[in-house]
């Protein structure tokens, strides 16, 4: 068991969260009961997911996706007044990493989906949330991993019998991030989105691209924080997947 205040406070420290010019609040977004016992991690903070956390008697939700992100209205209304209740009502604290949990060395997922995907000498590019690593395979090979790790269809642009050897990647909705594959001379680039002008820049840079779905490649930061919770503090941990193809 751990105080909810003290949980935040660690995680502040442990995922630099001060480092990050976000689209909304890192930490605890929505404070619920004092003694944190048992977590759940998920995505995103829908009503499914919220009332799949109530079902299960959470003391706190851990998401990647959270609230009040900026450019939206600030008003408490319809689905945001909805999902806000139903965790105040059950007192329910809502913890929610967005770019710090992309970003991080170990739990972040770039990282997460890197390991799965066995890419070799995994590192950032410069100072971006764009990762780059080295394969020796084909393009369809790729394609099938990515398949096999996601569980669903991606979509595939580009040269495609172009031997992959340097793959770039940045998970969730990082389709304009490709100008930075391109500049690191990646071979194919894995993001989770993809936009209408994508398969133009492939075919005018030589280079593949895979969308491979938002909440697909972000399923892996969020488990791999709450997993080190339970074993650092003792925690009842629990992740649900709510189905989403996009």
């Amino acid at each position: 068991m751990i105080n909810n205040k003290t949980l935040a406070t660690y995680l502040s420290e442990y995922l630099n969260i001060t480092k990050f010019s976000d689209y909304c609040p890192n930490g605890l977004q929505i404070e619920g009961k004092s003694d944190v016992s048992k977590i759940i991690a998920g995505v995103s903070a829908n009503q499914d997911l919220i009332e799949r956390a109530i079902d299960e008697k959470a003391d706190a939700l851990f998401v990647h996706h959270g609230f009040f992100w900026k450019n939206e209205s600030p008003v408490i209304i319809g689905i945001k007044k909805n999902r806000i209740k139903a965790l105040l009502d059950n007192n329910i604290n809502l913890f929610a990493y967005h770019l710090p949990l992309d970003a991080h060395p170990i739990m972040g997922n770039n990282i997460q989906l890197a390991m799965r995907l066995n890419i070799q000498n995994p590192q950032p590019v410069g100072d971006t949330l764009v990762w780059q690593g080295q394969v020796d395979s084909s393009l369809a090979d790729v394609v099938q991993a990515v398949q096999r790790v996601t569980q669903r269809t991606a979509l595939v642009f580009g040269p495609k019998n172009k031997p992959i050897k340097k793959i770039a990647w940045c998970t969730g909705g990082a389709q304009s991030y490709i100008e930075h594959a391109i500049d690191v001379g990646a071979d194919c680039f894995i993001t989770g989105e993809v936009s209408e002008q994508i398969p133009g820049i492939c075919q005018e840079n030589d280079i593949a691209f895979i969308s491979a779905g938002h909440h697909a490649t972000e399923r892996y930061g969020v488990q791999a924080l709450c997993q080190h919770l339970s074993q650092e503090f003792s925690l009842d941990y629990q992740y649900i997947d709510i189905d989403n193809i996009v």
